[in-house]
C-alpha cells in the first residue's frame, strides 16, 4: 500500500462525511434565514473534516499506545482503522499526522473569527479541548462523558458553528435544530462501542456498555433514538404554534425510521454479531441521512 493510500484509510474516511453532513445542514439552516456564502461553507467544511481526521487518528494513536487496539475485535464501523496493530504505520507518525490534521484547522478559525465575530470562539474552544483530550481523558472518566463530548463536538456544535459562521449569531431556532445532530452522533459513538467493551477495559475506559452493561445500554440506545424523533416532531408543533423550532419540511428525516428500527433491534441481540455488526451499518446511515433529510427539509421550507 502506497504512502498516499495508506494515509487516507488511516482517516476512516467512511466517517469523514459524517463532517460534510454536519456543514451541510448548518449551511442550509442559515440559507434558509437569507445567509448564504459558498466560501464560508466551504472553508467550514475544510475545517471541520480536519479537526475530525484529527480526533480519529489521534484516537488510533492512543489506543495503540494503551493497549486497547492490540484486542480489539474490529468491525468495518468500530475498532479503529487497524493501521498500527498491522505495522502499517508507526505511531510517531500516527502523533504527527493527527497534530498536523488539527493545526491545518486554526487558520481556519482564526479566519472565521475575523470575519464573522468572536462569538465563534466558545465552540472552537470546545471543539479544541474534544479533539485533544478526548481518548486520553474523556473516555476514562465515565458518567458519559465521551458520548457526550462526541455528541458536542462532533454534532451539536458544528451545526451551530456552520449557521454561525454564515449568519454572525445563534438563533434559538438553530439551537433547537442542532439538537437532534448531538443526539445521533452521541449514538454512533455509543452503538459502536459494543464490540470494543472487551478491549476497552485494557485501556482503562469506561464507556457507557461498560458501566451499565450491554442490556441496559441498548434500552438507552433506544431511547435516545426513539428521543431524537420526537425531538424533530416537537420541534415541528413549537414552529406551526409560533414558537422557536423546527419547518414541517423537517419530518424528511423521518424516512430513516426503517433503519433506526433495523439498529435498535441489533442492538439488543448485542451477542450475536450477525445482528449487532448490520445494526452499526443501520445507525450509520440513520446518523448520516437523518441529519441530510433535515437538510432537505429546510432548503425546501426556503424554496415554498
Amino acid at each position: 500500500m502506497n504512502k498516499l493510500k495508506l494515509y487516507f484509510f488511516e482517516t476512516r474516511p467512511q466517517f469523514l462525511l459524517l463532517s460534510v453532513v454536519l456543514v451541510f445542514l448548518g449551511t442550509a439552516m442559515a440559507w434558509t434565514d437569507g445567509h448564504f456564502n459558498l466560501w464560508r461553507g466551504l472553508l467550514a467544511m475544510i475545517g471541520l473534516v480536519s479537526l475530525h481526521i484529527s480526533v480519529n487518528v489521534l484516537n488510533d494513536y492512543f489506543d495503540y499506545k494503551s493497549g486497547v487496539d492490540l484486542h480489539t475485535v474490529r468491525t468495518p464501523f468500530s475498532g479503529g482503522s487497524g493501521m498500527l496493530p498491522a505495522g502499517l504505520m508507526s505511531p510517531r507518525e500516527a502523533l504527527i499526522y493527527g497534530m498536523a490534521a488539527f493545526v491545518a484547522a486554526v487558520p481556519i478559525g482564526a479566519y472565521f473569527l475575523f470575519v464573522s465575530g468572536w462569538g465563534l470562539l466558545p465552540l472552537l474552544v470546545v471543539g479544541a479541548i474534544c479533539v485533544l483530550i478526548y481518548t486520553q481523558k474523556l473516555t476514562k472518566v465515565g458518567y458519559g462523558m465521551a458520548e457526550i463530548a462526541a455528541g458536542l463536538g462532533l454534532g451539536t456544535l458544528p451545526v451551530l458553528g456552520a449557521y454561525y459562521v454564515q449568519t454572525g449569531a445563534y438563533t434559538w431556532p438553530a439551537v433547537v435544530a442542532s439538537i437532534p445532530s448531538g443526539i445521533l452522533v452521541c449514538n454512533l459513538l455509543f452503538l459502536n462501542e459494543f464490540p470494543d467493551v472487551e478491549a476497552d477495559t485494557t485501556g482503562g475506559k469506561r464507556t457507557l456498555p461498560m458501566i451499565m452493561g450491554k442490556r441496559k445500554a441498548s434500552r438507552l440506545y433506544a431511547g435516545l433514538t426513539i428521543l431524537m424523533y420526537l425531538w424533530i416532531a416537537g420541534g415541528v408543533v413549537a414552529r406551526l404554534v409560533g414558537l422557536p423550532g423546527l419547518p414541517p419540511a423537517a419530518l424528511l428525516g423521518f424516512l430513516t425510521i426503517p433503519f433506526a428500527l433495523k439498529a435498535i433491534r441489533g442492538a439488543g441481540q448485542y451477542e450475536d454479531p450477525s445482528r449487532l455488526v448490520p445494526a452499526l451499518g443501520a445507525n450509520v446511515l440513520v446518523i448520516l441521512l437523518t441529519q441530510l433529510l433535515l437538510g432537505v427539509g429546510y432548503i425546501g421550507d426556503g424554496l415554498f
